[in-house]
């Protein structure tokens, strides 16, 4: 299952992409954190002290990415021809979550008991010239060629605010997280999710993070309706985590914060992976982007991509 964490910044998107990632890992469950944000701070989240985190950022090495992942599929002639949201078809080189693979050996590091993988920061000579969404291709690549199944964890900790709408990335999800402050432009950002997620048959839920009062959950609930799933309010052992100080188990987490941990896996759990939506929303944004600009690019006529008869899911793995 694909869980992604979006929120306005400083909502503390972040810090719940990296309890629920401790949270299911605790568990025994089988689960990837993946830092999709402009600002690379999950690996930290996770506990992780220092700069380097000795796995190579996924946005340093697309092209790599493209020729493991394009494989053998006679649609796609070379790493140039292939774009980000390239789907998989037939020969396509096709991952199980955690696998014996070159991608998995090379990108993915622990942090603690929770495997991580980085899309990399913004760099000064990407300033002028890149948009932070080229180095989440990888992240869509990966997704794309993922088959993953009930009981394994994909948590990808999204770049702030609407932004993320800037790229299909956001239909690669089960379940989109959006973590919400009491506040008024906490709440702002939720509208311009519910209405783009509403577009594309997208699942989202509301997070309210940072409660210190009832009056604090009466707003979300005024602002946000049956979409507010769970909150957590003010945890004095974040706090002493961030300052590197406390406990480092996640037993130590309050109890009314673990209990929403739990509750935003059983959402997860609860709505089995449509395989042929999640396909579909793949082809959508492929033919979406060949007409508009990669067609030119690439001269090719990139729609021819598509596998017309191909869906991923268990069976393809056959």
């Amino acid at each position: 299952m694909r869980i992604a964490f979006v929120g306005k910044g400083g909502s503390g998107k972040t810090t719940l992409s990296a309890l629920f990632s401790r949270h299911l890992a605790r568990s025994g469950a089988p689960v990837l954190a993946v830092d999709g944000d402009i600002n690379q701070h999950l690996a930290e989240a996770l506990g992780h002290d220092g700069d380097d985190l000795g796995a190579p950022p996924l946005g340093a090495h697309m092209a790599d990415i493209k020729d493991c992942l394009r494989g053998a599929n006679p649609r796609i002639a070379s790493r140039e021809a292939m774009i980000k949201t390239t789907p998989p078809g037939r020969g396509s080189r096709l991952l199980r979550l955690l696998g014996d693979d070159e991608l998995h050996a090379r990108y993915v590091r622990r942090v603690g008991d929770v495997p991580l993988m980085v899309t990399g920061a913004f760099e000064e000579s990407d300033l002028g010239v890149a948009c932070y969404h080229s180095k989440l291709g990888g992240v869509e690549l990966y997704l794309n060629h993922l088959v993953d199944g009930p009981g394994e964890y994909v948590v990808v900790d999204m770049t702030a605010g609407a932004d993320a709408f800037a790229s299909g990335l956001f239909t690669r999800f089960d379940v989109t997280f959006l973590v919400a402050e009491p506040t008024r432009k906490g709440v702002s950002v939720y509208r311009q999710y519910r209405d783009h997620a509403r577009e594309f048959g997208i699942r989202i839920a509301v997070i309210g993070n940072k409660v210190t009062s009832e009056d604090d959950l009466l707003f979300l609930k005024d602002h946000v309706g049956d979409d507010l799933l769970t909150h957590l309010v003010h945890s004095p052992w974040v706090r002493a985590a961030e300052q590197g100080r406390g406990e480092s188990d996640l037993g130590g987490l309050e109890q009314h914060n673990r209990h929403a941990l739990t509750i935003l896996r059983e959402a997860v759990d609860s709505h089995p992976r449509d395989w042929s939506a999640l396909h579909r929303h793949a082809v959508e944004f492929h033919l979406r982007n060949a007409r508009s600009w990669a067609n030119e690019a690439t001269g090719l006529d990139l729609t021819a991509q598509v596998d017309p008869d191909f869906v991923p899911g268990p069976a393809s793995l056959g």
